[in-house]
C-alpha cells in the first residue's frame, strides 16, 4: 500500500506562531486551550508548565495569561488588563482582522453578519468587537430570515468553506443595496481544503489527523469524506484500526492546522507498520 501526504497540510502560521509564544512563556496560564489540539496542550504542560484555564473566572492568581490563536471576547480582554495581569497575546493575525473589521463597520453603522459556529471560540471574540447588530450565520436559509438594515458588513471564521460564504455573499449582494463583503478565510484553511480535496479523489482510504473539536479538521474530514468513503479522523495513532487497511492500495493522510509534525510523523510509523 502506497502512503501519500497532502500537499499542504498540518501547523498554519498563525499556530507556528502560538507554539513559539507559549514555549517563550514558562509558567504561563492560557485562557481556554491555546490551540484545539490535545496532545499538543499536554506537551506544553509538561515541557513548559503552560496551563489550560477553561474560563475567565478561573485566572485566580495567575501573573501571565496567554492570549489563545482563536483570541478572547474584547469584555474578557479588558478585565485581563484591570487586574493588571502580564498578558501575552497569541491571537492569530488572521483572527484579529475580522475583529478590527467588525469594529469599524459596525462604528460605521453597519449590520454585521458572521458566518460561523455561534459557539466558537473565534467567533464569539470577533463578535464582541461589533457595536451594531450582529448575527452569526452557517447557511445562506438562516440569512433569508433575518430583517436587516440596508448596510451590511460580511465576515467569516477563518476556517469555513469558500463555496458556503460565497452562497451567502451573493444572496445579500442581490437582494440589499449596500453589501460589504471581507473574505477572512484563511489561505491556510485553502491550500488544506484544496490538497485534500485532490488526495481523496485518488485515494481508498484517508486518514485526518486533528483534534476532534477543532473547526479546521472537521472541515477537512468532511471534504475527505464527500469523494472518499473510508475516511477517518484521528487525534493520534492509538486510534488506528487496522482493519482500516486491508484491500486498499493507496492511504492518504491529512492534518488540521493545529496538528504537531510530531504526531504526524507517528501516525505515518504506524501506518506503514500495519
Amino acid at each position: 500500500m502506497r502512503v501519500e501526504l497532502a500537499k499542504h497540510y498540518g501547523f498554519c502560521f498563525g499556530v507556528k506562531r502560538a507554539i513559539k509564544i507559549a514555549e517563550d512563556s514558562k509558567n504561563a496560564s492560557t485562557i481556554g486551550p491555546l490551540i484545539h489540539n490535545n496532545e499538543e496542550i499536554n506537551r506544553l504542560k509538561s515541557d513548559f508548565n503552560v496551563k489550560t484555564l477553561h474560563s475567565i473566572d478561573d485566572i485566580n492568581d495567575a501573573k501571565k495569561a496567554i492570549i489563545r490563536t482563536h483570541g478572547i471576547p474584547k469584555g474578557d480582554l479588558a478585565y485581563l488588563k484591570q487586574k493588571g495581569i502580564n498578558i501575552v497575546d497569541a491571537t492569530c493575525p488572521f483572527v484579529t482582522k475580522p475583529q478590527q473589521i467588525c469594529e469599524q463597520m459596525s462604528e460605521e453603522g453597519y449590520d454585521i453578519v458572521i458566518f460561523g459556529d455561534v459557539n466558537h471560540p473565534e467567533v464569539k471574540g470577533v463578535a464582541s468587537y461589533a457595536k451594531t447588530r450582529t448575527h452569526v450565520v452557517l447557511s445562506v436559509d438562516e440569512v433569508k430570515n433575518i430583517n436587516f438594515s440596508n448596510k451590511i458588513a460580511v465576515v467569516s471564521q477563518t476556517t469555513r468553506k469558500i463555496d458556503e460564504f460565497l452562497e451567502i455573499t451573493n444572496y445579500l449582494v442581490t437582494n440589499y443595496k449596500e453589501v460589504r463583503v471581507f473574505n477572512t478565510i484563511c489561505n491556510a484553511t485553502f491550500d488544506n481544503q484544496d490538497a485534500a480535496k485532490e488526495l481523496a479523489k485518488r485515494s481508498d482510504i484517508m486518514v485526518v489527523i486533528g483534534g476532534k473539536n477543532s473547526s479546521n479538521t472537521k472541515q477537512l474530514h468532511g471534504i475527505c469524506k464527500e469523494f472518499c468513503d473510508d475516511s477517518f479522523l484521528i487525534e493520534s495513532e492509538k486510534e488506528i484500526k487496522n482493519e482500516w487497511f486491508k484491500n486498499k492500495n493507496r492511504c492518504g493522510v491529512t492534518a488540521g492546522a493545529s496538528t504537531p509534525d510530531w504526531i504526524i510523523q507517528k501516525v505515518i510509523g504506524k501506518i506503514n507498520k500495519i
